[in-house]
Formats: structure tokens, C-alpha cells, sequence
């Protein structure tokens, strides 16, 4: 499949995108804990290309993500892209598909049931925007060294938390991290915190206009919730 990948990157001119990415890190002449790359994605052509991917992007796509990491990590070890990077942790690529199949399966209900939502996959939701937050920063990735000063592990790039859709502020940065060779605790390297945007948006089925305007349905009953999106 990283052949695959590598192939579609080429013909969908991904491979140059990358390239053009990459040369601004390279050109920064800075060291960053994690390199951030997204990575546009038509999972139609994809599955065309080969349908094992195309389906590993629709139902796995945080699996997917690092099987374009292991292929950018060897491009940019290959064509020297960035001369500051180290380890293939570093590289945090987030696909970002074009559309979804339209199908029933991937569109994300707020209104139907059973919420069976259970996989970590690619959905559609429609809704409206009822309240919105104000933008804040959050962790993308960080660096952790061995506090141990003989450990090896006390120097270079070895322990990189990425943020993972889904998961909390606290499953990147926490203090409670051991080193898996000495067991010794690790310090973050504040140096080399990488932070992005967030915005929290409270969001609600468009059927519920319906109910706003008086119109009356056939159930005696109903009950609205709202949703809450976080954007990064």
C-alpha cells in the first residue's frame, strides 16, 4: 500500500505539494519537534488505483495517515528535503479527503438511530451553527527526553506525542510519561512545543427548523440535541 500511496502522491500532484512544504521547514533553518503536513486525498481515484487503500483510507484513516508517513519520511530521507529531521515520529500527516461516497453509511445523523457511531472513521454532517467559541491554542506535538542524564534516550527525538483526532490535551502533554528503556520519568522539551488553533462549535440537526416553524409531524414527542464540533 505504500507503493500505491507513493504513486497516487506522483499523479495527483501531491508529491509536489509535498516537495513545496517541506522546502519552507527546510528553509526556516529551524529544529521542530513535529513537521505538519496535509495531505488532500480523492478516495474515489484512490480505490480505482487500488481498492484495499481506498477502503483503509474511507474506514481507517488514522491508520492510513501513517502509511503516508512512512512514504513521506522516506521521501524526505531520500531527496534530503529537510536536513532537521530525524525520526519518522516527527512527521504528522493528516488526510484531508475531498468528499465522501454518498451513501447513507457515511453521513453522520444527528436525527437517526441507532447512534452506532462507534468507528473512527470519515463521516458527513450537515447541521447549523447555533453557538461558537473563542479560538484557543491547543498542543499539536511535543518532545520528551529521558530525565535521565546517561539514558540515550536523554537526548535527540526518540519521544514524540502527536495529537490523534479524538483524543484529549492530556493524552499529548502530561507529566506521568516513563522512558520504556530506564523507566526514569520524562521532562517535556518546552523548546520545541508545536500549538494550533482550536475553535468549539455547538452544532444542531437542520430538521429541527421545522419544529422552530410550527410545523407538526406525526409523533407526539420529540427531543433535539445538539452536537459539539471541535475544530483544529
Amino acid at each position: 500500500m505504500r507503493e500505491i500511496a507513493l504513486v497516487y502522491l506522483d499523479r495527483s500532484g501531491g508529491l509536489q505539494k509535498f516537495v513545496q512544504d517541506c522546502k519552507k521547514y527546510n528553509d526556516s533553518k529551524q529544529s521542530y519537534a513535529v513537521y505538519r503536513f496535509i495531505v488532500s486525498i480523492n478516495p474515489s481515484d484512490i480505490a480505482e488505483l487500488d481498492a484495499t487503500l481506498g477502503n483503509y483510507i474511507l474506514h481507517n484513516p488514522i491508520q492510513a495517515a501513517q502509511i503516508f508517513q512512512s512514504v513521506c519520511f522516506v521521501a524526505i530521507k531520500t531527496l534530503s528535503l529537510i536536513e532537521q529531521l530525524q525520526t519518522e515520529a516527527q512527521i504528522s500527516i493528516l488526510l484531508k479527503p475531498t468528499h465522501l461516497p454518498p451513501l447513507p453509511s457515511y453521513i453522520l445523523s444527528l436525527s437517526a438511530f441507532p447512534f452506532n457511531y462507534t468507528s473512527q472513521r470519515f463521516y458527513m454532517s450537515e447541521g447549523i451553527a447555533i453557538a461558537m467559541g473563542t479560538v484557543t491554542k491547543y498542543t499539536q506535538g511535543a518532545r520528551f527526553l529521558c530525565t535521565e542524564e546517561t539514558c540515550p534516550f536523554s537526548e535527540g527525538f526518540r519521544y514524540i506525542r502527536v495529537h490523534l483526532p479524538g483524543a484529549t490535551e492530556s493524552a499529548t502533554v502530561r507529566s506521568d510519561f516513563v522512558c520504556s528503556l530506564c523507566s526514569s520519568p520524562l521532562q517535556e522539551d518546552m523548546k520545541f512545543r508545536v500549538l494550533g488553533d482550536k475553535q468549539i462549535v455547538e452544532m444542531i440537526d437542520a430538521k429541527v427548523l421545522n419544529a422552530l416553524k410550527g410545523c407538526s409531524n406525526d409523533k407526539s414527542h420529540f427531543r433535539i440535541q445538539t452536537l459539539t464540533v471541535f475544530l483544529r
